[in-house]
């Protein structure tokens, strides 16, 4: 895909997720109002929609090809993720975690509303988010299509699995403890917080697309680990840009690493040789990726312009 054609297509469908996110929230309650203004709040500060992109993009490899209607059952699981991912940032900025207050390059929304309601904030996003996928098992039922059900309940499952202790909460935990330990983290410690922390909802992403899709039991396993890859070089570029980043572009502080004296894969392998495994990973997800069936243009752009973003 060229690059003008593939920045087309990015930002048409980053627009209609941003559509789709807003629409499935959560309708205005009279006492639950402050809340909700805070989940709107949370979701509308931006994002690169990453993990929304990647599962359409996925589901479209085994459904009918490229630019697939989005259909009641995927538009509920693309809000799904996002939701969760919006969660986890939700906390990671509070006091009590790393105590942000700025994100995409306006206050984090325990500065705004409070780190009590922060904490409901998050804690909204994430319920709700597993209220839609039950939701769309149900009218899946309700509509007479097994299938559909059955592919819903089972995509469930991988992401409440992928953002639970076993996966992304795990990973959180893992961080926290790490915190302070300077050069006493070790290098399986670090792979394991961001194989969980970050690579699990891309995986997740991905492997729900699949499953939604319809890809069986081989092509969802490839999906785990091109996701895996994907997710290992997206925070390995993170760590980077904490490093050679500038606030103003990233949207927040840089340097916080440092400052709570946070092991990363640059300071445990440095500069250079992060890089290098950024390049690495990401080869090896591309390989994995034409293994699979259908049009993998635009997962490939995609995973292509992470390689070398700079926000």
């Amino acid at each position: 895909m060229q690059d003008n054609d593939f920045k087309n297509v990015l930002n048409s469908r980053i627009a209609e997720t941003e559509r789709i996110l807003k629409a499935n929230l959560p309708e205005e309650n009279k006492y639950s109002k402050t809340v909700r203004d805070a989940m709107e709040y949370s979701l509308t500060a931006g994002g690169k929609r990453l993990r929304p992109l990647f599962m359409q993009a996925a589901y479209e490899l085994f459904s009918c090809g490229d630019n697939v209607t989005i259909g009641y059952e995927l538009s509920a699981f693309m809000s799904a993720i996002e939701y969760i991912h919006t969660y986890s940032l939700v906390h990671d900025d509070l006091p009590a975690m790393d105590n942000d207050e700025y994100r995409r390059g306006r206050l984090t929304t325990w500065k705004v509303y409070g780190d009590g309601m922060g904490v409901l904030a998050g804690d909204a996003l994430l319920n709700y988010a597993f209220e839609m996928t039950s939701k769309a098992a149900l009218r899946a039922i309700e509509n007479k299509d097994p299938d559909m059900a059955e592919r819903c309940i089972r995509a469930s499952m991988v992401l409440s699995d992928k953002a639970g202790i076993y996966g992304m909460i795990g990973g959180q935990c893992a961080d926290i403890c790490a915190e302070g330990k300077g050069s006493n983290v070790s290098k399986e410690e670090l792979l394991f917080i961001h194989e969980h922390k970050t690579g699990c909802l891309i995986e997740a992403a991905l492997m729900v697309g699949g499953i939604l899709g319809g890809a069986g039991k081989e092509d969802v396993d490839k999906l785990e680990k091109i996701g895996s890859d994907i997710g290992m070089a997206f925070q390995i570029r993170d760590d980077i840009l904490d490093v050679i980043g500038n606030t103003e572009e990233l949207g927040k502080k840089v340097g916080s690493d440092e400052a709570n004296q946070k092991t990363t894969y640059v300071t445990l392998n440095g500069l250079e040789n992060s890089q290098k495994e950024v390049e690495r990973v990401s080869y090896e997800a591309l390989t994995l990726l034409d293994e699979l069936p259908g049009d993998k243009a635009f997962l490939n752009s995609l995973t292509k312009m992470l390689i070398g973003r700079t926000k």
